[in-house]
């Protein structure tokens, strides 16, 4: 069994920039999932697929903003 290599940043940063990078990227394959369901003439799935794009961008918003702060905390501290 493949064990992940340990981080040199503590868990709970490392746990945030891992979330704020998974939004992000999810965010972005969510126009694919869009237009797939565009092209296929549904309307529903690419509206719900639009709100997940927007949840995701929003949490990946959200923590960039937290790792600048906790950034900054650091570099200053």
């Amino acid at each position: 069994m493949a064990t992940e290599p340990s981080s040199p940043l503590p868990d709970k940063d490392y746990n945030l920039v891992s979330v704020v990078q998974a939004s992000l990227n999810y965010a972005w394959q969510m126009e694919t999932y869009i237009a797939d369901a565009k092209k296929a003439g549904d309307a529903e799935l690419a509206e719900w697929f639009s709100k997940i794009q927007h949840n995701n961008q929003k949490a990946g918003e959200q923590g960039k903003k937290m790792l600048a702060a906790r950034l900054s905390q650091e570099m200053s501290g």
